[in-house]
C-alpha cells in the first residue's frame, strides 16, 4: 500500500502574509528598504543593511541567473521523492537578492551557472499554493558543456 506523504509548505508570519498571498496568486514579491534603498528577499521585519523597519514588498520581474545548482537525488522530505531527481538552485535575481528554487521542464544536462531563467509559477499537486519554480528562458541557447580550450 502506497500512502502520500503531504508535502511542507511556506510558514505564513506576519511579515510573510502579504508574500504568501502574491505568490498563491504566481507573483514573485522582494521587499525594498524605503529608507536605503536595499532589496532583499525573503520578507523580513528589518532591513538587512541599515536595519530600518520602513519595508515595501514590490512585485520583481521574475527573471536571473543561475548563481549555482545541484541535482538532488535524494530528498530530505518523503514528499519529494516521486519528484528525484530535481535540480535546486540559487537563483540570482535581476533585482539583486537570490533565492533559492527549483529548475523545471528542462533536461538536467542543459543546466549551467550563469543561464538566464525566468518564473514558471506551478500550481501545487495538493491544492495548497502554487511553487514559485523557475525554468531556462532560452534552453537552446545554453551550451551543454563548456567550450574546449584551443591547443
Amino acid at each position: 500500500m502506497t500512502t502520500s506523504v503531504p508535502r511542507p509548505g511556506g510558514v505564513s508570519t506576519p511579515a510573510t502574509e502579504p508574500y504568501w498571498h502574491a505568490a498563491a496568486k504566481g507573483r514573485l514579491q522582494v521587499q525594498k528598504c524605503g529608507s536605503c534603498g536595499h532589496v532583499q528577499h525573503y520578507p523580513r521585519t528589518m532591513c538587512s543593511t541599515c536595519w530600518s523597519e520602513d519595508l515595501q514588498l514590490v512585485d520583481a520581474a521574475g527573471t536571473g541567473s543561475i548563481f549555482t545548482y545541484t541535482v538532488v537525488h535524494q530528498p530530505g522530505h518523503p514528499a519529494w521523492r516521486p519528484q528525484t531527481p530535481y535540480v535546486l538552485a540559487l537563483i540570482q535575481l535581476d533585482e539583486g537578492p537570490r533565492m533559492m528554487s527549483n529548475i523545471v521542464d528542462v533536461p538536467v544536462d542543459q543546466i549551467t551557472v550563469g543561464a538566464r531563467v525566468h518564473l514558471t509559477p506551478t500550481p501545487a499537486a495538493d491544492s495548497g499554493p502554487p511553487t514559485l519554480v523557475f525554468t531556462l528562458t532560452n534552453p537552446a541557447a545554453t551550451p551543454t558543456a563548456p567550450p574546449e580550450s584551443p591547443g
